[in-house]
């Protein structure tokens, strides 16, 4: 059974750090791009950021480049989104999700952790 567990969201302050963790188990690693999605409310779904399995290449949405960083410890199958000088517009639940390489569509969805930033 795939499960993909976030964690690490929370208030904050706008310019603060968080760091997100999710905790993957039940498929190999190795064969799947990860992701980090967000979606605030009335809003659609977004990925952020995306990690292969070699660390390169790396996606960041532009909405985010600049201030969150992605990256993955194969060996202990995580995954971490550092997001760094936060604003009120990244408030959203982020969600960790993960793909079969050359797939379109991410087929593995965690259960969300919700990010608040206030000004």
């Amino acid at each position: 059974q795939v499960q993909l567990v976030e964690s690490g969201g929370g208030l904050v302050q706008a310019g603060e750090y968080l760091r997100l963790s999710c905790a993957v188990s039940g498929l190999v690693v190795s064969d799947y791009t990860m992701a980090f999605a967000r979606q605030a409310p009335g809003k659609e779904r977004e990925v952020v950021a995306a990690i292969t399995y070699s660390s390169e290449p790396t996606y960041i949405a532009d909405s985010v480049k600049g201030r969150f960083t992605i990256s993955r410890d194969n060996a202990k199958e995580m995954v971490y989104l550092s997001m760094n000088n936060l604003k009120p517009e990244d408030t959203a639940v982020y969600y960790c999700a993960a793909k079969r390489l050359g797939s379109r569509l991410y087929e593995h969805w965690g259960q969300g952790t919700q990010v608040t930033v206030s000004s």
